[in-house]
């Protein structure tokens, strides 16, 4: 018997839906601009956009700690948004306006 996987066709169950995607990025940017940390955060968002994948990978590992004190399905709703550069190129657009 044989099991094939067609990883192209395959879509992730837990991939995040475009309407929430957005929606956690325009919460967290203007969460961001509230409190007035849009210039830093542009800066740090520019600087560190290579490494927004490891980033994301970083909030999994520790997922078990930061759910002490957070949601942990937002956790992983904000590691899965780090995973994917054009979120992060999506938020600084967001920031900027």
């Amino acid at each position: 018997m044989s099991y094939q996987v067609n990883v192209l066709d395959s879509r992730d169950e837990h991939e995040l839906s475009p309407g929430r995607r957005e929606e956690l990025l325009q919460s967290l940017a203007r969460r961001v601009g509230s409190l007035g940390l849009a210039t830093p955060a542009l800066f740090l968002l520019h600087s560190h956009r290579p490494l927004s994948f490891l980033g994301s990978q970083s909030l999994f590992f520790f997922a078990p700690i930061l759910g002490v004190f957070f949601d942990p399905g937002r956790i992983e709703e904000y590691g899965r948004l780090l995973s994917d550069r054009g979120n992060i190129d999506r938020l600084i657009e967001l920031l900027e306006q």
